[in-house]
C-alpha cells in the first residue's frame, strides 16, 4: 500500500506559510501502518497540478491532498482531480446546507463563490467537515483512492482523525504498525559514524536505518514495520544493540532527549553542581540548562563575561593572562573555569571563550576558534576547537560541545 501526500498552495512554494500538514499526515499514517513513500508540493496552477496528480495516480495507491478546497478561483484541487478522472462536479446540497448554516449562525452574508466549496465529483464519498466550511471527499477508482482534505491545519487534522483514519482502516484493513526509535549522538561526524555501521546499513531490510544531521548532532533512526508495536519494538531492540556495540560512547539520548536534559539528569544523579563563565556563547549553555525544570538543583550560577573587564572583575581572570595570551586562549578559558568554580563554590566550573565572527579574527586566531575549559577539585582540562559556520552555528556547536564535555566528565568519574 503506497501513499502519496500532495500539498497544494502557491504560498507554500513562496515560503509564506510553513507546511505542517505533510509532517502531521506522514506521522499519523505511519502510526496506522501505511507506507508514505512520496510527498509533493504544487502551486495553484492547473497545468502543474495536473502533472503532479498524474504522476501520483501512476505510482501511488492512495493520494491525499491538502488545500485548494476554498471558495476562490485559485482553489482548484477538486476541479483538476475530477477532470483527470473523467468525473463531473455537481452541487452537493447537504454540503451547501452546512455552509449556509455556518453563515446564518454568525449573521453573515454568504457570497456566491462559497457555492464552489459544495461542488463534489460524481461518485465521491463526502467527508463531513465539523471544523470549517469545505467538505472533504474520497474518490475511488479501480486503481486509486484520492482523498481531498482542506488546507487549514485545524480543519485538516480534525477531519483526518474524525473521517479519514476510520475510512482507511475500514477500507484497507489493519496495516500493522510502523514504529521508530532514534539514537541521538554527538562527537562523531556523519561520515565517520556511517563507517562504523556501514555494513548494517547496507544489509538493512526491516528494520531500516537512517542517519540525520540536526544541529551538529547525528541521529540514527531505526524504523520497523510489524503486526503490532511489541513485535516492531523487538526488531528495533535487536538492531539497537548491534548499533550501540559500535557507537555507544557517542550516544547521549533517545528520541526527544536533548543534551541539556541528559546532562542535567547526570548532574542530579551524581549530586554534582556546575557553574559557567561564558564569553562567545553569551549565556547560551546556561540558557539551555535552565530550560530543564529543576535545574536549580545542579546549576549554581553563571556569568556572561564578554569583555576583558568583565573577565577580570567578575570571574577573576588575571589581567596579565589576558595581556600575554589574549582573551581567546586556553589560559583565559582555564582561568575562567577556575574562577567561576570558586565564585559559586560548584563542583565543576566551565570556561568558554572564542571568536564567533564574522569579525574579530586575526591571522593566528580565525573565526571559529574556541577554547572550552573544565575544572573540578582534582584537575583542569582544556580543549581547543575550530568550528565552521556562521555566528549562530558556531555558538550552537560550542554549546553542544560544552554540554558533551560535562556529560563525558561525569560518566568518567
Amino acid at each position: 500500500m503506497i501513499i502519496e501526500i500532495i500539498s497544494t498552495g502557491t504560498e507554500l512554494l513562496l515560503g509564506q506559510i510553513v507546511n505542517t500538514n505533510a509532517p502531521y499526515l506522514a506521522r499519523r499514517l505511519n502510526e496506522l501502518g501505511f507506507d508514505v513513500l512520496f510527498q509533493s508540493t504544487v502551486g495553484d496552477n492547473r497545468e502543474r497540478m495536473t502533472q503532479v496528480l498524474s504522476v501520483a495516480l501512476a505510482r501511488a495507491d492512495v493520494i491525499i491532498t491538502t488545500g485548494g478546497l476554498g471558495p476562490t478561483q485559485g482553489d482548484i484541487t477538486k476541479e483538476v482531480t475530477a477532470a483527470l478522472l473523467g468525473r463531473k462536479l455537481y452541487l452537493h446540497e447537504p454540503s451547501l446546507d452546512h455552509i449556509k448554516c455556518f453563515f446564518t449562525r454568525r449573521n453573515l452574508n454568504m457570497s456566491d463563490n462559497n457555492l464552489r466549496q459544495a461542488m463534489i465529483a460524481e461518485g465521491a464519498l463526502v467527508l463531513k467537515n465539523s471544523f470549517g466550511l469545505a467538505p472533504g471527499t474520497v474518490v475511488e477508482t479501480e486503481k486509486n483512492t484520492v482523498i481531498h482534505l482542506p488546507g487549514p491545519p485545524y480543519e485538516m487534522e480534525g477531519m483526518f482523525e474524525q473521517e479519514v483514519a476510520p475510512y482507511l482502516i475500514q477500507r484497507f484493513g489493519d496495516q500493522g504498525v510502523i514504529f521508530s526509535k532514534t539514537l541521538r549522538s554527538f562527537g562523531l561526524g556523519e561520515s565517520a559514524l556511517e563507517e562504523e555501521i556501514k555494513d548494517l546499513i547496507k544489509a538493512q531490510n526491516n528494520p531500516t536505518i537512517a542517519l540525520l544531521v540536526r544541529g551538529g548532532e547525528i541521529t540514527v533512526r531505526i524504523t520497523a514495520k510489524a503486526s503490532d508495536q511489541q513485535s516492531a519494538q523487538k526488531l528495533i531492540d535487536d538492531m539497537e544493540q548491534k548499533i550501540r556495540s559500535r557507537i555507544d560512547k557517542y550516544v547521549f539520548g533517545i528520541n526527544d532527549e536533548t543534551q541539556e536534559l541528559v546532562t542535567g539528569r547526570l548532574l542530579a544523579a551524581k549530586k554534582l553542581t556546575v557553574a559557567l563563565a561564558e564569553s562567545c556563547t553569551g549565556g547560551l549553555v546556561t540558557n539551555r540548562l535552565t530550560d530543564i525544570p529543576g535545574s536549580s538543583e545542579y546549576l549554581t550560577g553563571s556569568v556572561v563575561c564578554y569583555s576583558n573587564a568583565a573577565k577580570i572583575s567578575a570571574v577573576g581572570v588575571p589581567a596579565s593572562t589576558l595581556e600575554e595570551f589574549g582573551a581567546v586562549s586556553s589560559q583565559a578559558a582555564q582561568a575562567m573555569a577556575s574562577g567561576i568554580r570558586n565564585l559559586f563554590a560548584s563542583d565543576i566550573g566551565i570556561g568558554i571563550t572564542g571568536i564567533a565572527g564574522p569579525g574579530g579574527a586575526t591571522d593566528d586566531k580565525p573565526v571559529g576558534l574556541v577554547f572550552i575549559a573544565l575544572a573540578d577539585k582534582k584537575a583542569m582540562q582544556c580543549h581547543q576547537y575550530n568550528f565552521i559556520g556562521d555566528r549562530m552555528a558556531i555558538k550552537q556547536r560550542t554549546a553542544n560541545t560544552a554540554l558533551s564535555l560535562i556529560r563525558q566528565h561525569i560518566n568518567a568519574l
